[in-house]
């Protein structure tokens, strides 16, 4: 299959992209090798390949979530430039 202008433009459209004119004459040879390329790859037996879902086939080892209280919260606080007894004081940022 060979791309023409009429077809780079319809992809285009599809895409939602605009594409100058100048640019078409380059797409069409670029866009007729990617075709190229996906006809020999069809030429390909694929009937034992099965579809891949995952990079690799490891599972996740889940484990139970504890909660450990590593640092205490006056000691999380203590360099803050301002606190108060459980939270960080920060500027105001997002106006109404």
């Amino acid at each position: 299959m060979n791309l023409d202008a009429k077809t780079i433009h319809k992809i285009a459209d599809l895409a939602r992209i605009h594409i100058d004119e100048k640019e078409v004459e380059t797409l069409i040879p670029e866009m007729n090798k990617i075709l190229s390329f996906m006809e020999k790859l069809n030429e390909l037996d694929t009937t034992d390949v099965k579809p891949l879902v995952y990079m690799n086939e490891s599972t996740n080892v889940w484990r139970e979530d504890v909660v450990n209280q590593e640092i205490s919260t006056t000691d999380g606080l203590k360099n803050a430039a301002k606190h108060n007894e459980q939270f960080f004081m920060v500027p105001k940022i997002i106006e109404k």
